[in-house]
């Protein structure tokens, strides 16, 4: 079994994964696992081992259902001055933003406790199994405590967000997966040698985004 084989498997049974991007662009390592198995142990062990921001990413597709968009589309659209002189073109690593919303489950009482931000994704990811895409705006409340990306077309954007979102898709699992950046001791994003070591020392599965 090759690696990325070992990753699909290891994600369709709930493990964490590192994912390395590619050297020249982000050249970050995340932490993701897919959205269905979060736990609250989860969330808090990514804010403790990971330490970047946890996200929720989803494809074009179901973004579409449930009737979001980009968050670089909405500032542009709002005819708030403003807001567009705020809208990058382009980011430092050579690509627009993946963000869409920040979001709230409506269970949840302030949003921000492990507890809290797994149920936000966990019934982000039950919600478009079952295809009730039209339940999100009773379900979910903005702006909340889980900021949610869309992945755009892994042919033309190779970020964490396409694919990690391309994973999913190979694993035959619902477009819904949790993304953490992991930081490093020095104030910096984890090396790609200490994320290695990381790896190692727990057993997880280290892909680099070439081999998707």
């Amino acid at each position: 079994m090759n690696k990325l084989d070992s990753a699909i498997k290891a994600l369709q049974n709930g493990e964490i994964l590192l994912l390395h991007d590619a050297s020249g662009r982000e050249d970050e390592v995340d932490m993701i696992i897919h959205a269905k198995l979060v736990t609250p142990q989860t969330i808090q062990k990514l804010r403790k081992q990971a330490g970047g921001l946890i996200c929720l990413a989803t494809d074009g597709p179901t973004a579409e259902k449930i009737g979001i968009k980009h968050m670089t589309d909405y500032m542009l659209e709002s005819g708030e001055e403003i807001l567009k002189q705020l809208c990058p073109a382009k980011t430092a690593y050579g690509d627009k933003p993946a963000f869409s919303l920040w979001l709230n489950h409506n269970k949840t009482f302030t949003g921000i406790t492990d507890t809290d931000r797994a149920l936000t994704i966990t019934e982000f990811e039950k919600m478009i199994s079952q295809g009730k895409h039209a339940n999100f705006p009773k379900e979910f409340y903005s702006p909340g405590h889980v900021p949610t990306l869309i992945a755009r077309d892994i042919k033309k954007r190779r970020g964490h967000t396409e694919l990690s979102i391309q994973l999913t898709k190979l694993a035959g699992l619902t477009p819904a997966i949790v993304l953490c950046e992991m930081m490093g001791d020095d104030c910096k994003a984890l090396s790609i040698d200490d994320a290695e070591k990381y790896a190692q020392e727990n057993g997880l599965i280290l892909l680099d985004g070439g081999a998707i």
